[in-house]
This record gives structure tokens, sequence and C-alpha cells, in this order.
């Protein structure tokens, strides 16, 4: 079946953050789980492109990109990553 499985986020605030201008994201929780689901491919319009909110610490020079789902806990949609995304991202 094609099919993906799909991690949800619910927006932080009611606006776009003011020095961005892209909304910022958090995990949707389920008591302390992550919401995930199966989702068909058909049922999706276009992915999103999410930056992490770094905050004001150093990131280790061994890091990998890899895990940023699990090491940070807000994301910035990127809404200028391409015209496609400046349109519907919110």
């Amino acid at each position: 079946y094609p099919c993906a499985l799909v991690e949800w986020f619910k927006k932080v605030g009611r606006s776009p953050d003011l020095e961005t201008g892209m909304w910022i994201v958090e995990p949707e929780m389920m008591g302390r789980s992550r919401l995930i689901t199966i989702v068909h491919l058909d049922t999706f319009l276009r992915g999103a492109h999410l930056i992490p909110v770094f905050g004001e610490d150093y990131i280790p020079v061994i890091f990998r990109y890899t895990y940023s789902l699990d090491a940070f806990n807000a994301f910035h949609v990127n809404k200028y990553i391409d015209h496609h995304a400046n349109e519907i991202a919110f």
C-alpha cells in the first residue's frame, strides 16, 4: 500500500513568529507519546519543511541532522523554501 507514517504537529500561538515571519509548531502529544498515524499518499497536498527553533545553546559538533525531530521541542514551518510552500503555509 502506498502510505507514509506521519508525525502530527500543532501550532504555537495565534500568529507567526515576529522575527522570522514563520509559524512555530510543536509535536502533538497523546499522553506522553507523540501523535503519529499512517496516511495514504493520495491524501497529501505537500510536505512541510521544518527548521528547529534552536534557542541559545550550542549544538554539539557531532550532532546528526537525523536526530532533529527528537532533539528539538519546536520548529519553524519554512514558508520560504519555495513559492508553493509560501502559498499554503497557514
